[in-house]
């Protein structure tokens, strides 16, 4: 039954009730009568439409990279989460044509001034409450630094705000950003986050930690715990997959601590099927889909992992398809033929056919 539903059901007792107690109704008192119902139960509908839109809207700031041609940082991000219902506002790290694996690209670089202006902007217009914060690639001390400030502030107001954390560092073996961001990130950023998202690497750099074994990956995600998140994603290892050298295997561990103190804990492991090309961009839409889906799925990892990955999947076999298609055949696709074919997924975006289902590890409350 609707919102609607009770007090129209009262509303339609007492006309007939009503019109029970005339012996004869003239055509006006009749029309007076209905048009009197109609307008209410219009009047009614949308009432409670607006309470449902004002209860279930669902806000994030995100501040990531920006390409005018492609999809990464808020370009991979915002569609995904518009279209699973968030509102996204978007402030753009950098602003550059197109991505750097691309021969050439141009474009502008925010400052950690320009950042705090941009803020500023929302906090005087009184429209600075989010319920989630993600962030993503960073290559600045000082403007990492504003945006732990900008978390820290919009955490004080809404203590139940999430904070989706990409800890964009390095991957197989090598960092991209700046050695000296590593304390910033361990010191400043982690322990901020609710969940983080990591691939093997990083992870690492964390925790001062090897990933050698299930096992260890299971002790790092805990130190990682222990660091602040919630929720941990290595979104890539290096670990053999028990299904082949074609799978790629990714763990994830949820540990929540209930109000009573009691904690609740969930770990997982996926076999995921590898794709042999360079995708830029698919950290940024895994982030920002983790973040949709647990919102769906906030004590389910198995559930929001299986959906996210998922999705993950549909994007980068339809975009590999049309690339090789572009490419011809015995020829490699270009970085721009490599371009995820996001719109044309979107009803893989708001409905997945689940194709990679997570194996629960452990699971236990005490």
């Amino acid at each position: 039954m609707s919102l609607a539903a009770p007090l129209l059901l009262s509303f339609n007792a007492g006309v007939i009730a009503h019109m029970l107690s005339v012996r004869v109704l003239e055509p006006v008192h009749i029309f007076n009568a209905a048009l009197g119902f109609i307008t209410s139960v219009v009047s009614t509908f949308f009432l409670n439409a607006v309470c449902v839109i004002a209860v279930m809207e669902c806000r994030v700031l995100s501040i990531q990279s920006h390409v005018v041609r492609g999809y990464v940082g808020n370009k991979s991000a915002t569609f995904p989460l518009q279209v699973l219902g968030f509102e996204v506002d978007s402030i753009n790290s950098v602003q550059f044509s197109n991505h750097t694996g691309y021969a050439h690209w141009k474009g502008q670089v925010l400052t950690a001034d320009e950042l705090n202006v941009l803020y500023e902007g929302i906090k005087l217009n009184k429209v600075n409450r989010y319920d989630y914060i993600l962030t993503g690639y960073s290559r600045d001390t000082s403007f990492l630094m504003t945006v732990v400030d900008i978390i820290q502030e919009l955490k004080k107001a809404n203590p139940s705000l999430v904070y989706v954390c990409d800890p964009v560092m390095g991957d197989q073996g090598a960092m991209y950003v700046p050695e000296y961001l590593l304390p910033v990130y361990r010191d400043n950023v982690v322990p901020l986050a609710d969940i983080l998202t990591p691939n093997q690497f990083e992870a690492e750099l964390l925790t001062g930690r090897k990933i050698t074994t299930e096992e260890d990956a299971v002790e790092v995600m805990d130190l990682l715990h222990k660091m602040g998140p919630e929720t941990v994603v290595l979104t890539s290892t290096d670990l053999p997959s028990r299904r082949g050298d074609q799978f790629l295997v990714a763990l994830g561990s949820q540990k929540i601590v209930k109000p009573d103190g009691t904690v609740t804990s969930q770990i997982i492991c996926m076999d995921i099927p590898k794709v042999d090309a360079v995708f830029v961009g698919t950290g940024d839409l895994f982030a920002a889909l983790l973040l949709a889906w647990t919102h769906h799925h906030p004590k389910d990892l198995k559930a929001a992992c299986e959906k996210t990955v998922s999705v993950m999947h549909h994007v980068i076999k339809r975009t590999i398809t049309f690339a090789n298609e572009l490419a011809g055949p015995g020829k490699r696709p270009s970085p721009a033929q490599l371009e995820l074919r996001m719109v044309q997924s979107k009803a893989d975006i708001e409905n997945p056919a689940i194709v990679v289902e997570a194996k629960v590890l452990q699971k236990y409350s005490h």
